[in-house]
């Protein structure tokens, strides 16, 4: 039973740290969207705030690149968890898993990152907005 536990531990390590990884993005993608915002208020720049739409959008696909990945190994995880301890080889392999995991794009788009990515992509439209006076 210890390799069998090894290698799930290793793999939560994993899970862990794709978590983790998606959550400094967010975190980055926050404070890089405020310092724009500070930075633009000086001139009121409408170009300069429009810039802060593509940092997001790289945040956007790094942070479902992330999530993606964290959803492959759980899947990894959960088969080795079902598998004989005899078995066990200490694969870190998820290409078994891709067919049955949601597409990058798919992760893009799943609910919890268009309303995070997407109320930030319209606070900065409607910055831009009424730096504009349109709104």
């Amino acid at each position: 039973m210890e390799n069998k536990l090894k290698h799930m531990e290793m793999i939560q390590n994993i899970v862990n740290r794709m978590a983790s990884n998606s959550f400094l993005v967010k975190g980055w993608c926050v404070t890089l969207v405020s310092a724009v915002f500070v930075l633009s208020t000086k001139d009121a720049n409408t170009m300069f705030i429009a810039v802060a739409f593509f940092p997001v959008l790289m945040f956007w696909i790094l942070d479902a690149y992330f999530l993606r990945q964290e959803r492959l190994f759980r899947k990894l995880y959960d088969q080795v968890r079902t598998t004989n301890e005899s078995s066990i080889d200490f694969s870190m392999n998820t290409a078994p898993f891709t067919a049955i995991v949601a597409s990058w794009l798919r992760v893009a788009f799943s609910q919890t990152l268009v309303l995070f990515y997407g109320a930030i992509l319209i606070a900065i439209l409607l910055v831009v907005l009424l730096v504009n006076r349109i709104i």
